[in-house]
């Protein structure tokens, strides 16, 4: 047998009956536990690291984790990889921005782990999820896994702020099965002060996931001062409303849990003194999407 066949057993943590119980609502969550099981790749070069990166044959990654009802439907490895373009202020997982930051692990090694779940995928109707920073950032590595993933009857889902979505051919679109889109704010002018981004790459790669029929979750972090007022939000279930094959729209509310990690790396974070808005608020942003005919969480 291949290295990549599927094989299970008891040691695999995949035998027995495991059956996670999805969570009624949605948690903040921390990052994932880390890299247990993986084997990776720091001796290489750095030279060599960035061709096997760049080919697709290594990842830059900072944590996986399995998780269920979080980052798409049933039980979901998700990988954590690192590296982001954008620097929102809120963002709760700092350590990830830099691609340097994190541990080069051959692809296969992802592929392998991904296997040993695939019964607790099937059982539960779930599958894998390529998070971040922002995965984007390792494009060629996210089109193997995922061409790997549909080959074997995985589910796939790509968590993403859509800003890099001109890196996404239509080749991984067809074999993506869900998007978790984020979008930040629905004006320029607030998206630019919280990312040092622009907003329209993010509208023109939503068009493409509408094109291609690609089932979206959007994803939306209600930040009081920031993202809260009525007309942004507004303005955000505009552009959801456009994309035809919207399942459904998710208000996170923000959290200070990644408070720490910013003064941990010693930079600057400037939402020291916002507090997360109250469910009081939380929902009265929902109800504003709802009012707008989306599916709203």
């Amino acid at each position: 047998m291949s290295s990549l066949e599927h094989s299970t057993s008891a040691s695999d943590g995949v035998a027995g009956f495991y059956s996670p119980v999805p969570l009624e609502t949605p948690v903040a969550r921390v990052m994932g536990a880390g890299l247990s099981g993986l084997d990776p790749a720091d001796d290489l070069e750095r030279v060599e690291q960035a061709r096997m990166i760049h080919a697709g044959e290594l990842m830059s990654v900072h944590s996986w984790e399995l998780v269920t009802a979080v980052d798409g439907p049933g039980t979901r490895m998700t990988t954590f990889l690192s590296g982001c373009p954008l620097r929102c202020l809120y963002c709760h997982n700092p350590d990830t921005l830099d691609m340097r930051r994190g541990t080069m692990v051959p692809t296969e090694e992802l592929m392998e782990r991904m296997l040993r779940y695939k019964r607790i995928f099937d059982r539960t109707g779930g599958g894998i999820t390529m998070s971040g920073g922002e995965p984007l950032m390792q494009p060629a590595g996210i089109a193997r896994i995922f061409e790997f993933a549909k080959a074997n009857g995985i589910h796939t889902a790509l968590d993403t702020t859509g800003f890099l979505g001109w890196r996404c051919t239509d080749e991984m679109l067809a074999n993506l099965d869900l998007c978790l889109l984020d979008i930040k704010s629905g004006t320029e002018k607030t998206y630019k002060a919280l990312t040092s981004r622009e907003l329209q790459p993010t509208i023109e790669f939503a068009e493409r996931l509408s094109d291609a029929d690609v089932n979206v979750w959007v994803r939306f972090v209600l930040v009081p001062g920031y993202t809260d007022s009525p007309d942004n939000i507004r303005k955000v279930a505009e552009i959801a409303g456009t994309i035809k094959s919207l399942d459904r729209l998710e208000v996170l509310p923000f959290h200070q849990m990644g408070r720490d990690k910013w003064h941990t790396l010693g930079l600057p974070y400037l939402l020291d003194e916002v507090e997360p808005p109250s469910s009081e608020e939380t929902e009265a942003a929902r109800a504003i999407f709802r009012e707008s005919g989306i599916p709203t969480f």
